[in-house]
């Protein structure tokens, strides 16, 4: 039998959030874009690897496909775009959680908020990057052995799209978004 569970979190809450976040940056600063990642993947291979609750599981997906993203050579993410799914990613790259770990059932509520907040504010680039990596499969499929000839010439146009997409559905005229202070 399972039971669900609601609550929901005030601006002081998200306050206490984007702090937490803030700490995570400034301790992880210090670190390369390539030692975010690493960090990020080992805390996904260990959820990976952990009994997780169904809400924890169905968030991680997401963080993966933002690592992913990050690493996908043919999506070719401009610098500002990196550097802002970088900072977002820095709360996984420190051990220390407001939750540990270890409580069994418990342990991951803390990164799940997290994971849910940062999928929140990086939403339409995911939706961005799923669309585009969409697109390549089937175009992979539809060209079959002549996907590879030209093949940044059919990708590029799609992905210019779904990008300026993107930027154009960010919620709020600046485009805010929740972690924008750090950003």
């Amino acid at each position: 039998m399972s039971i669900q569970i609601t609550f929901e979190l005030t601006d002081s809450d998200l306050e206490h959030f984007r702090k937490m976040m803030n700490t995570a940056i400034e301790k992880t600063s210090k670190y390369t874009q390539e030692e975010v990642l690493t960090k990020a993947r080992a805390v996904t291979a260990a959820m990976e690897n952990a009994a997780l609750p169904d809400f924890v599981k169905t968030r991680m997906q997401s963080l993966e496909t933002l690592i992913a993203a990050l690493e996908d050579p043919e999506w070719q993410m401009p610098d500002d775009e990196k550097a802002e799914i970088l900072t977002s990613l820095a709360y996984f790259s420190e051990p220390h959680d407001l939750i540990p770990d270890e409580i069994p059932g418990l342990g991951y509520v803390d990164d799940a908020i997290m994971i849910e907040l940062v999928i929140q504010d990086l939403s339409q680039d995911l939706d961005a990057y799923r669309q585009f990596c969409g697109f390549r499969s089937t175009e992979e499929k539809r060209r079959g052995s002549e996907a590879h000839v030209n093949r940044e010439s059919w990708l590029a146009s799609t992905r210019a799209a779904f990008r300026s997409n993107m930027r154009r559905n960010r919620p709020g005229s600046s485009g805010r978004r929740l972690f924008s202070r750090i950003m």
